[in-house]
């Protein structure tokens, strides 16, 4: 992989999600974080935009932005965590889905006998990863709510782990 190719403008947005995920881990007042988890969406947002519309879309940029998005997700629940906003249990919850997702691959790569495919992004893992962000937002603004929220976020992610191994199934059997 040469520089240019991983310089690109929507990389280099994506990758800004990685000094926002360092910032999190950082700040305690609400506001900042609230900013930072705006700041996440609208790049995450802007560097697919952006690769789609400058005719830019790179394979490098496929695997840039959702480690980006993960590492920023994993920073923020780390944070929640460790200041008592999240429980352990809605800590695993939340992650369930990258866990799962980080399984899966592991046992694609790691086993022989089963047909490789070319893994994209699909429709419900990017409405999850958004569930994601407004969840983050919203047990700030309204912690009540933090259980509730968690819970969806689980359950969805169940569904995208679900509609990721049905579309990896078919691709393997075509």
């Amino acid at each position: 992989m040469n520089r240019g190719a991983l310089f690109t403008v929507p990389n280099t947005v994506s990758l800004s999600r990685l000094v926002l995920a360092f910032a999190f881990v950082l700040v305690t007042d609400t506001r900042d974080r609230a900013a930072l988890i705006i700041a996440a969406g609208v790049t995450d947002f802007l560097d697919g935009w952006i690769a789609r519309h400058g005719n830019s879309q790179s394979a490098t940029g496929a695997l840039i932005d959702p480690f980006a998005d993960r590492v920023f997700v994993l920073a923020a629940v780390s944070a929640y965590l460790v200041h008592g906003i999240f429980s352990t249990t809605q800590f695993f919850i939340f992650l369930a889905r990258d866990i799962m997702t980080a399984v899966g691959f592991l046992v694609a790569k790691l086993v022989p006998r089963l047909k490789p495919v070319e893994f994209k992004a699909r429709m419900m893992g990017k409405i999850v990863t958004v569930l994601q962000l407004a969840t983050l937002l919203l047990v700030l603004v309204v912690p009540q709510y933090t259980g509730i929220l968690v819970w969806t976020v689980g359950i969805l992610s169940v569904a995208a782990i679900v509609d990721y191994t049905l579309a990896l199934w078919r691709a393997r059997a075509a």
